[in-house]
């Protein structure tokens, strides 16, 4: 890797977030598929490699999607907002709030149940997948509220997750809209043991 590469790579790193106001520009196939590609480069326990992925672009099924996690959300939500937790709550009580900010596409990485590492291994995929939709000019989000369609029959048929799979990664991609700064980030603590 070159010097150029190194500096590339760290800052798509420190530059991508999370995208929550998105374009109505589609998203081509092509970039999903290499954005799902570098998903599959993620490391995998065992190299198992148990992702599996639906892409939806019917945007009427993500408002059913939406639709059905928004009271549920609220329910769980309740009482129980704190800090930060208002502002979502009261989105979440708009009629015409969609849980997926009217995204363009939304991408399932879904996890092999028999897989022991599945989960951890799917969200090192989901990271590769966001960093490299941002390299590519695309924005994303995960939505983690979105996999409680997995309590929905109805809805995991109609987006094509098989039974032997669980919904580890519901990921939003879209070209961005206007975007507000990015929140800045705390220094690590690290401790050293030497």
């Amino acid at each position: 890797m070159t010097d150029a590469e190194s500096i590339e790579t760290f800052s798509v790193i420190r530059e991508r977030r999370s995208v929550r106001n998105y374009t109505d520009r589609d998203v081509p196939d092509a970039a999903l598929r290499a954005i799902i590609a570098a998903g599959t480069q993620a490391p995998t326990a065992l190299g198992l490699q148990p992702w599996r992925f639906v892409i939806v672009k019917d945007r009427a099924l993500m408002q059913r999607v939406s639709d059905y996690c928004k009271p549920i959300l609220i329910e769980r939500i309740g009482e129980e907002a704190g800090a930060g937790m208002e502002e979502f709550l009261a989105a979440l009580k708009n009629p015409g709030f969609n849980i997926f900010y009217n995204a363009p596409v939304l991408v399932l990485v879904l996890g092999a149940q028999n897989a022991i590492s599945s989960f951890l291994d799917c969200a090192l995929c989901a990271e590769n997948m966001m960093l490299a939709a941002w390299a590519l000019g695309i924005g994303s989000c995960w939505i983690g509220s979105a996999a409680l369609v997995q309590e929905n029959p109805d809805l995991l048929t109609a987006l094509k997750v098989p039974d032997d799979h669980q919904i580890v990664a519901p990921l939003i991609f879209g070209y961005p809209g206007p975007l507000s700064p990015k929140a800045a980030r705390r220094e690590p603590r690290i401790d050293w043991v030497t």
